[in-house]
């Protein structure tokens, strides 16, 4: 009997003001911190494999904390998960579409249920605010089930074109294989859940690397997977260092396709890794890619309000650090609001609170010390490069905190104008016109 699949909507975020709520919070994130510490293993076909050799996921928060200690895969155990994905493979790629479904659907009922706690953790392991982490949660759920509702998509066998009476062009929808599902740390639950949910729900098997800032989340993530009905190796849980696991999944003959999201580096790196045709491989590997990028928010002289313009530019250049490929790092503005904008942006910017995320600050940490002094170097250049309007510290020293920085009178051609900031790290750029700036 045909499954019924509900309509997609959108998942409602939690109201972090109600007292109900935040009291929850607070209990949730105490209760998380006491699991800390704990060892996890590699995930193949189901079975739990310790490592010698593990990787230390920090508290960016508290670096002397430490959230787990992660079983780093080494080549022999990628080895070992594909064999096991291609056996999945055949069983999976005939299961009926709506049971795929009904195992995201039920992982999205699973993680409603479960939703303080994974917020915790995801902010914990990756340095998101309360309201960032809960969007990471709400986000993952959102991805299983909209995946979910496309397998009546899948299911289509269009008709392209007639060619005469007994011909016909079709197209047919079909499981590729075994794929690698290498993910972000700045949306941990979130942008891998999404690759993997699209993936599987197409009756493919994952391998799946995530960031190694963040596996324990990915971890939980797989967990549920298993509980919500996905097979033993339909997903594998392959967390090691990008230099040694990561190029060779990729690198990998029997590897389909590769998923990812992260920086344009390591895109680049891992699409030319992917391009050539390793010895025993029998087709070309598919590659989809996410990268980061440098954007800008234009303010022209009509704007209507000026205080909803500073809101929002605020909102777009510091939620989550900035630390995400949304973020607005650069703000062209037209001489005639130039002077009155500023001052409102550095005005809210210097209210933000920043603090270890179980306080439920506005600011969290940035996720790891290269990136904190990656951003601190880039901080001296726009001293050099423009007027310092507010921050340009690093705040408590427990964790990998910089207060809200605010740069004006930055030039188009400069260096904190044009590279890509991952972090609070805002560009004001006064121009006579919006015209003429195709290059910004």
């Amino acid at each position: 009997m045909k499954a019924m699949i509900k309509p997609f909507s959108v998942e409602p975020m939690l109201d972090l003001v109600d007292p109900i709520n935040k009291k929850k919070m607070e209990e949730t994130f105490t209760e998380v911190a006491k699991q800390f510490g704990k060892y996890y293993p590699l995930i193949i076909g189901g079975e739990r494999i310790y490592t010698q050799d593990n990787i230390v996921s920090l508290n960016p928060s508290n670096k002397a904390q430490v959230v787990g200690y992660v079983s780093k895969a080494k080549p022999e155990h990628v080895d070992k998960a594909i064999t096991v994905a291609e056996k999945a493979f055949d069983t999976w790629k005939r299961f009926d579409l709506h049971a795929r479904a009904a195992c995201l659907f039920r992982a999205a009922s699973l993680m409603r249920k479960l939703r303080y706690e994974l917020a915790a953790w995801v902010a914990y392991e990756c340095g998101r605010a309360w309201g960032d982490a809960d969007f990471d949660i709400v986000f993952t759920i959102e991805n299983l089930e909209y995946y979910g509702t496309m397998v009546e998509h899948i299911r289509e066998n269009k008709n392209l074109i007639h060619l005469g009476t007994n011909e016909e062009a079709r197209m047919v929808y079909i499981p590729l294989g075994v794929g690698a599902i290498i993910s972000p740390w700045n949306f941990p639950m979130a942008l891998m859940g999404g690759m993997v949910a699209a993936a599987i729900v197409a009756g493919n098997t994952v391998l799946v690397k995530p960031s190694s800032l963040t596996p324990v989340v990915t971890y939980l993530f797989t967990e549920i997977m298993e509980q919500a009905g996905v097979p033993a190796g339909v997903i594998n849980f392959m967390p090691g260092s990008g230099g040694e696991v990561g190029d060779y999944i990729v690198e990998h003959p029997h590897m389909r396709f590769i998923a990812f999201t992260g920086s344009k580096d390591v895109g680049v790196h891992i699409n030319q890794l992917a391009a050539k045709q390793a010895p025993g491989q029998k087709w070309i590997k598919r590659v989809i890619m996410e990268m980061g990028g440098k954007d800008a928010i234009f303010v022209d002289s009509e704007v209507d309000s000026l205080d909803y313009t500073a809101d929002a530019i605020i909102n777009g250049a510091f939620g989550y650090q900035g630390q995400k490929c949304a973020a607005c790092s650069r703000v062209i503005i037209h001489e005639k609001n130039y002077d009155a904008l500023a001052e409102k942006i550095a005005e809210r910017t210097k209210k933000l609170r920043v603090g270890p995320v179980e306080s439920n600050p506005d600011q969290g940490p940035v996720v790891e010390e290269a990136a904190f002094r990656k951003i601190m170097n880039y901080i001296e250049i726009g001293k050099k490069e423009g007027k310092l309007l507010c921050g340009g510290v690093a705040g408590p020293e427990q964790g990998y905190f910089i207060l809200p920085t605010v740069f004006g009178d930055i030039r188009p051609d400069a260096v904190l104008a044009q590279e890509e900031i991952f972090g609070p790290v805002l560009s004001l750029i006064k121009v006579k016109s919006l015209g003429g700036h195709r290059r910004i």
